[in-house]
């Protein structure tokens, strides 16, 4: 505890000690010490912030997918055929081959396409 405030009372007193007021001064100094800071403040500011280059990376080529499978759609048999018959009979479970229609879920009789 005591350090520490006898630190600070050091660190008050410093500026007081070192300050003295201006004895004939000339404009002379003043521009010089003007001038030197400028040029150390340019000099450390041109320093630490120059440009950052972003490099983009290169492109990667790979080759495109294949073509998406080509489906053909077959058209349905031609009506009261064998083969018709089967397709319906399978597809719909409510098919009716003397009538050729099947029981639709809205309670109608539809022909079998």
């Amino acid at each position: 505890m005591r350090i520490t405030s006898s630190l600070a009372a050091a660190l008050v007193a410093l500026p007081a000690a070192t300050y003295s007021a201006p004895a004939a001064a000339d404009a002379g100094d003043a521009l010089i010490g003007g001038a030197f800071g400028f040029a150390v403040g340019t000099l450390f500011g041109s320093a630490t912030a120059r440009p950052r280059y972003y490099y983009e990376p290169a492109p990667v080529y790979v080759a495109p997918p294949p073509p998406p499978p080509v489906v053909v759609y077959q058209a349905s048999p031609h009506p009261w055929t064998p083969e018709w018959y089967a397709y319906c009979a399978k597809r719909y479970v409510s098919f009716d081959a003397r009538s050729g229609t099947y029981l639709g879920y809205n309670g109608y009789r539809h022909m079998c396409q």
